[in-house]
């Protein structure tokens, strides 16, 4: 029965019809817990919260479904106006992006100039700006990109996926540029000749790139809500001496609460990815199919 949800959930968050739908309604049945607002301003009051209790926070202003370089500016705009939004309200947050939203579907160039205009704006402010990764057919091109970008900026850093085949040898290879990765077990549908199709084996190999990266000296954000995985890196770093500034937790919004400020009454670094924004469809299909417990909750808001 999971599995049949996980696989709806992900064709949903896919189809341009449903995201259309979700866009005219709103945030309903429950996508509230899991986004932020609608707007900048929701936004940075939901990060000031999360400041208030120790928290940093990553922002992200949602857009998958962009096919034109006119959708693709209207985007590369609110990363820029989200960075002034950041810097006015003095706010502890980075910012998070997908590169498809930036029109790296349309034209290679057109998605590099836009990167390069927003990476401009977080230096000026001193921030930083995390390249989201996202599905295997965009994985090659995201890390050739983020090679290039690198050339110039030293405030940019990308996501690794741990239940890629090829995630080990890509950090191997990212460890020479000292990368800052963001690394997750990996959200999307792929194929079994490109990805593990087993949860344990998944783990496994979060728990190698973690050890792998952290023991090359380069910064990681451990990004898992599973208890074993953090456990596992907080015995690791006592192991081998990591100092707490070398490292943070990432969690999402509005999932493992208690965990997260555990882990601040500890002393670790924590940092939660908000997401806000109208085109919240896909980001909300695919936590659910993550974790199909969650479509309780959204079954008990539609009754209410």
């Amino acid at each position: 029965m999971d599995l049949l949800l996980k696989n709806m959930f992900q064709a949903l968050g896919k189809s341009r019809s449903a995201n259309r739908l979700a866009k005219k309604y709103g945030l309903r049945f429950g996508a509230a817990r899991f986004v932020a607002g609608e707007s900048i301003q929701q936004s940075i009051d939901a990060v000031r919260r999360l400041n208030e209790d120790g928290r940093m926070a990553t922002l992200d202003h949602l857009g998958e479904f962009v096919f034109s370089a006119e959708e693709a500016e209207q985007s590369t705009e609110m990363c820029l106006l989200t960075l002034d939004a950041i810097a006015d309200a003095e706010v502890k947050s980075n910012l998070s992006l997908k590169m498809t939203s930036l029109g790296l579907d349309i034209d290679r160039e057109l998605c590099v100039a836009n990167m390069k205009r927003i990476l401009n704006r977080a230096r000026l402010y001193g921030n930083f700006v995390r390249i989201d990764m996202e599905d295997f057919a965009h994985c090659q091109i995201s890390l050739d990109i983020y090679r290039e970008l690198r050339e110039e900026f030293g405030n940019v850093g990308i996501v690794i996926q741990a239940y890629l085949f090829r995630t080990e040898q890509d950090v191997k290879d990212l460890g020479e540029l000292q990368a800052n990765l963001r690394l997750v077990k990996g959200a999307y549908k792929e194929s079994p000749s490109v990805a593990f199709p087993a949860k344990h084996d998944v783990d496994e190999n979060l728990k190698r790139i973690i050890k792998l990266h952290l023991l090359n000296g380069n910064y990681a954000a451990v990004a898992s809500h599973d208890e074993a995985i953090v456990n596992y890196t907080k015995a690791l770093v006592k192991e081998h001496g990591i100092d707490r500034e070398a490292f943070e937790f990432q969690m999402l919004y509005g999932i493992c609460e208690d965990l997260q400020k555990r882990l601040v009454r500890e002393g670790y670094r924590v940092r939660v990815y908000v997401p806000y924004g109208i085109d919240w469809f896909g980001y909300f299909m695919r936590r659910l199919a993550e974790r199909p417990a969650n479509v309780w909750f959204v079954l008990k808001n539609m009754f209410k």
